[in-house]
């Protein structure tokens, strides 16, 4: 793996760590951001394997878009696309006033980012 493709490969699960974390909370839970970090994850993982194969990496948060551009070297990675079109509206919709996530987003989002090949523990 490249150095490169390794960095982004630990914010990925940097991203997972914080959002597990943020999770476990037993009072003043933080599920909006659990979702946030939740996306940030799969996206920081799609980037990752963009960099390991050379193609250029977009300034999205959209992951369909990032999906799109791996789908010629993953082609099984489509069965991926419900999950992160979900984690997709995660990037923006409970980062501002007029959508908070419950504990049910959360734990979809979780559960979706895992979906996505993320290493526990």
């Amino acid at each position: 793996m490249k150095p490169s493709t390794r960095e982004w490969v630990a914010k990925a699960e940097e991203d997972f760590l914080s959002a597990l974390d943020l999770a476990r909370r037993r009072k003043r839970p933080v599920w909006s951001t659990v979702c946030f970090h939740t996306q940030q994850c799969a996206e920081k993982y799609l980037k990752a394997r963009l960099e390991e194969a050379g193609l250029p990496i977009p300034k999205t948060h959209d992951l369909d878009v990032l999906l799109n551009q791996l789908l010629s070297l993953e082609p099984l990675w489509a069965a991926l696309r419900p999950a992160l079109q979900t984690l997709t509206d995660y990037a923006v919709d409970f980062r501002y006033p007029g959508h908070t996530a419950q504990k049910p987003h959360a734990q979809r989002a979780l559960r979706d980012c895992g979906l996505c090949g993320v290493k526990r523990g």
